[in-house]
């Protein structure tokens, strides 16, 4: 229900007291005056029509078919037919249920009473038919609108639900980016930095070697970040300061992890052809991952393989994992799942005998969930 009332509350049936008014001045048949101080009631009850509807309908019928016992007889001005049209839309069009039909009722009602009572013509089947026609398409064209109405704002609720569901799950894919990069850049920096200060005085010069991978892998995550907040608020992503990274970058990927102290034999049968966007880049994001853990946790070589045969993705990773283990939330494991669970992959890892091993498959055709 409306706090307010609307431009339209008032004006709709200010318009109709106005020609009304000016019908019956020009008319000047008995009881004129008369029958413009009833129209002027009907009209202002007709103001709170959307608010109270049942109410102020059915009481602007009553006051309207008060015209033909002392005013004006109701066959003479035409306008008090556009108050019925008024009053019969709305008691569909404003309310709920089906209630509308009581004041259709009252209306139907005083007009039989004005027939018997103060209309002196013979009536007939016509009669009946003529007020049906005048109240009965008015309510029925109303709970029309009604129903297109409520089905617009269902529309509208749904597609501000499948909007919201979408920033979400964009939103999801970003947090997710951002952790990739995030933990792999940090790892691999805390890493080198260690590294270097053990060498700081025995080998200073493989030290500052050290130090600067660790300021360029710094300025790669800064960069790598900054694209992913313009995202952001971006959606063009006009700010964006390079396309995501994909397949063709793992090997200069892996080439970083070795740079960083980590022994890494990769056996990669990349895709000749192009692959889904979402492939590409989530599966660049798995072997991100698994040699993030990999530098974190290896005790020793790691056997990194991708194949691209039989129609899927195939990532595999194994190491021989450390005795010391550092703290983590798992977070990286249950982000690289997510993505191969929305491309229709799986994902399988496991310890056993100090041996941890990673293997993911993923469907390259286009069709896949």
């Amino acid at each position: 229900m409306e706090t307010r009332l609307s431009r339209s509350d008032v004006l709709v049936p200010a318009g109709l007291f106005a020609l009304g008014a000016l019908e019956l001045s020009q008319l000047r048949v008995d009881g004129w005056a008369v029958g413009i101080v009833i129209e002027a009631v009907a009209a202002l009850l007709l103001v709170w029509r959307r608010r109270v509807t049942l109410l102020a309908c059915s009481a602007a019928g009553l006051v309207l078919m008060v015209m033909p016992w002392v005013g004006p007889a109701m066959d003479e001005p035409a306008t008090p037919i556009l108050f019925v049209f008024l009053i019969c839309y709305s008691l569909g069009r404003w309310i709920e249920d089906l209630r509308g039909l009581v004041g259709i009722g009252i209306l139907l009602a005083m007009t039989l009473v004005n027939y018997v009572g103060v209309d002196a013509r013979d009536h007939d089947i016509t009669d009946v038919v003529f007020v049906a026609a005048l109240s009965l398409p008015p309510w029925f064209f109303g709970r029309m609108m009604r129903r297109l109405a409520v089905q617009s704002e269902q529309l509208a609720r749904q597609a501000e639900l499948l909007r919201e569901e979408a920033v979400r799950a964009e939103r999801d894919r970003i947090a997710r980016e951002l952790h990739d990069v995030i933990a792999h850049s940090l790892s691999a920096m805390v890493v080198q930095t260690a590294a270097a200060e053990d060498l700081v005085r025995t080998d200073p010069d493989r030290a500052a070697g050290l130090l600067a991978s660790v300021a360029a892998t710094g300025r790669e995550a800064l960069t790598e970040t900054g694209r992913l907040l313009h995202l952001i608020r971006d959606d063009a992503d006009e700010l964006g300061l390079r396309p995501a990274p994909g397949l063709r970058e793992v090997p200069r990927l892996v080439e970083e992890f070795r740079a960083g102290g980590l022994d890494v034999a990769a056996a990669l049968d990349l895709p000749d052809g192009p692959v889904p966007a979402a492939v590409d880049v989530s599966s660049y994001r798995v072997v991100q991952e698994a040699l993030t853990n990999a530098l974190k946790y290896a005790d020793g070589p790691v056997d990194l393989r991708i194949d691209s045969s039989a129609g899927e993705l195939r990532i595999t990773c194994a190491n021989r994992a450390g005795a010391a283990r550092a703290d983590g939330a798992g977070l990286g494991l249950q982000g690289m799942a997510e993505r191969v669970a929305v491309l229709g992959g799986t994902l399988r890892h496991g310890l056993s005998d100090r041996a941890f091993s990673l293997d993911v498959a993923i469907p390259l055709g286009e069709a896949a969930p």
